[in-house]
Formats: C-alpha cells, structure tokens, sequence
C-alpha cells in the first residue's frame, strides 16, 4: 500500500525545497559576482577607468571600452524597445489568436533560444556586408536590438495582459478612444513590467561579446559617430583572457561590467518602484 503524505507535512516540504533552490541561487550569485570583484577591484582606479588603452590594452585604462559599450546599448534599446512594446501592444489589444499572432509569437520564441554567435554571424551577413555599414558602432547596436528584442516583447506583452480589464472598459465608457486608452491609461498601468522587459534587454546587451564579435571591430579608441568601429567592454575582456595579454587588466574589466550593470539594474528598478508606489497612490 501506497502511504499518503498529510498535507501539512507536504506542504513544509515543498516549501523547504523552495526556500533551499532560492537560498541556493542567490549564494551562486554572492559566489561569482564576489570572486570576479576580488579579482578585479585591486586592478581599478581612477587611470584605470578613465585613461586610454597601451598597447592594445596590455596596460593602461578602459574609457573607450566603457564609452563603446554605452553607444552600443543605448542604439540596441533605442531600436528594440519601440518595436517590442509596439508589438506586444499590438498582440494584446488588437489582434486576435490568428496565424499572424501565432507566426509572431513563434518567431519571438525563437529569436530567444538562439545562440548569441549565430546573431553575431547574421549582423555580419547583413548589417555589415549587405547593407555597408562596415564594422561600426550601428551594425553592432542593430545586431544588440535583434537579441533584445524579444525579451522587451514578452516582458511587455505580459505586463499589457495582467492590466485589470476594468481600467480599459472605464476608459472607454467615458469616451475616449481605444488608442487614447491605450497610451493613456494601460501602457502606464503596465509601465513597470515593461521597464523591466527593457532592463532585461539591456543587461543581455551590455553584457553580450559574441554578439559584436563579428560586427564592430576592435577599435582602441573612442567612437566618435555611430559608423565608427569600437570595443565594448565583453569583448575587450573576450580578447584580453583568450589572447593572453593581461589577465590583470581582464579581471578589472569584469570587475568595471558587472559594476555597470549592478548600478544599472540596482537604480532602474529604484525609480519603477517609486513609479509603482505613485501609481497605486493616486
């Protein structure tokens, strides 16, 4: 005879196995960003951050690396958000369960499983033999945003579709029309999931070497328009640890990123809360 497990007792275990994977997750987390900064943090300094390369980056600073990084991120955000958050507005509000819809979904699912050197592959194909950007700040942005661009879809399109229906069905019973609606009342309502779609989009980018491997060059200095060549920073680290050249200066770049992204993410998420909370306030 099969024994039954009370409820109660199931139920504390099953909680204790959740408690053990999240505890266990965030000491992985703890473990690996605490050894890249105790790596790293005795390389950076002032000269470190905001001196220029020596000798292909043997010794010296990292501030074009830094300023590349930020000009490929900023284009991959400015093109992939637009996109995704029209998209997801358009799979939400206005179209139905359709072919269409389902070839959307389908290739937004696929976009997200796909390796990273594959879109690094495909913005050389395209962005930078086909269309003649060469390698540039602008080819590996574009290559950034198709990679980004998914996440932002569905981050959006789920935070569009857990808006309380009655916001939409008041609005309109007061007059306005449905695009009114939409960027007046449910694309606000919705703001802080979507934020968080964007940020997930932009920490995939900043982070990303094998993406712009292939599409914006190894330039050493800083860009000075987006068809400039350029070397954000995962690639910088990319070529200083695979090469060998220094992996002092390696570490100190890893340490410089995930600095980078931990203020990105710590100070986004301070100001969709402060949102949320004047949101719910009113």
């Amino acid at each position: 005879m099969h024994r039954i497990i009370p409820p109660k007792i199931a139920q504390k275990i099953m909680s204790s196995v959740f408690w053990a994977s999240g505890l266990l997750t965030i000491v992985i987390l703890l473990v690996i960003i605490g050894y890249v900064l105790l790596k790293g943090l005795p390389v950076v300094n002032f000269e470190f951050i905001f001196a220029d390369p020596i000798d292909s980056g043997r010794s010296g600073g990292i501030f074009p690396f830094i300023m590349s990084s930020i000009y490929v991120t900023l284009i991959a955000i400015l093109v992939a958000t637009p996109l995704g958050v029209g998209a997801a507005v358009y799979l939400s509000e206005y179209a139905g369960e359709n072919f269409l819809v389902k070839l959307i979904r389908f290739g937004s699912e696929t976009l997200t499983s796909i390796p990273s050197i594959v879109f690094g592959l495909f913005g050389l194909a395209f962005f930078v033999i086909y269309l003649q950007l060469g390698w540039s700040v602008l080819a590996g942005g574009l290559t950034l945003a198709l990679m980004a661009l998914p996440t932002i879809l569905s981050a959006s399109e789920v935070s569009l579709e857990s808006i309380n229906k009655s916001y939409a069905e008041g609005s309109l019973a007061l007059g306005a029309t449905k695009w009114q609606t939409i960027y007046k009342v449910v694309v606000p309502a919705a703001l802080p999931g979507i934020t968080t779609g964007v940020i997930l989009g932009m920490g995939r980018a900043i982070a990303e070497a094998a993406a712009v491997l292939y599409t914006v060059g190894a330039a050493l200095m800083i860009p000075t328009s987006i068809m400039d060549a350029a070397r954000p920073l995962p690639l910088h680290l990319y070529i200083l640890a695979t090469e060998g050249l220094s992996m002092d200066n390696a570490w100190g770049t890893a340490a410089v990123l995930v600095i980078m992204i931990l203020v990105i993410t710590v100070v986004t998420n301070t100001l969709v809360d402060r949102y949320r909370k004047k949101m719910m306030g009113r």
